[in-house]
């Protein structure tokens, strides 16, 4: 491994793959290494499941970035590894951040009524991911929705649901667009904000994303 380098790891959000960040470009002193999803153990809990995403980032002082679900993944994460940047992009730091739908069918389990092994081959899944207000949206991440397996769904919609942080990560980074539908920015404190950024806007903001993330990195 070149250590003339910095390494960047990427977690994607809920059921997405690491083609999410196909548009998300940096010089050539900076390594990408994208965290691909696992598939849990029965019953096995966030911080068990972020420990094994954890033993796959071999460089110490790296720099993680996780959208979405990912971005609470990697503060779980966060808390194994010793890094030199944590940063967070449409995502949540603590579940006073989460939408009142989202604390209330946590607060009812009603999330448990999800029935993702109906929407498996279906735009239901990506409605659940980001929101069902755009079908142009829905078409473009409905492209990088790849994990489908049932068991991993049934516990990523659970552990976001229900995720309890109460205290945000000291030092993380947050950006957040201000449209974001899936999390408002009504909810959420202490961000960057990209103008008119969506949920989605990884994919289609990657030349502004990558920007600023670079900033972040040479602070």
């Amino acid at each position: 491994m070149n250590s003339d380098k910095t390494h960047i790891y990427f977690v994607p959000g809920l059921a997405a793959g690491g083609e999410i960040f196909r548009n998300i470009k940096f010089p050539d002193n900076y390594e990408i290494h994208i965290l691909e999803w696992l598939i849990p153990e029965k019953g096995e809990s966030l911080h068990a499941y972020a420990q094994r995403m954890a033993a796959n980032v071999k460089e110490k002082n790296s720099i993680l970035v996780g959208v979405s679900f990912g971005g609470v993944v990697v503060q779980e994460m966060n808390d194994i590894l010793k890094l030199k940047k944590l940063i967070i992009i449409s995502s949540v730091k603590t579940k006073d951040e989460l939408p009142r739908r989202i604390k209330l069918a946590s607060l009812t389990k009603a999330y448990k009524l999800i029935p993702t092994s109906l929407v498996l081959s279906t735009d239901d899944l990506t409605k659940y991911s980001i929101g069902p207000k755009s079908k142009k949206r829905l078409s473009l991440y409905q492209e990088y929705l790849h994990v489908r397996d049932k068991q991993y769904l049934d516990w990523a919609l659970e552990k976001m649901i229900t995720w309890d942080r109460k205290e945000k990560v000291a030092n993380v980074v947050h950006l957040h667009g201000e449209k974001d539908i899936v999390f408002p920015i009504k909810n959420i404190e202490n961000c960057q904000v990209i103008k008119g950024g969506t949920h989605i806007m990884i994919l289609n903001k990657g030349r502004e994303i990558s920007q600023r993330l670079l900033e972040i990195f040479e602070e």
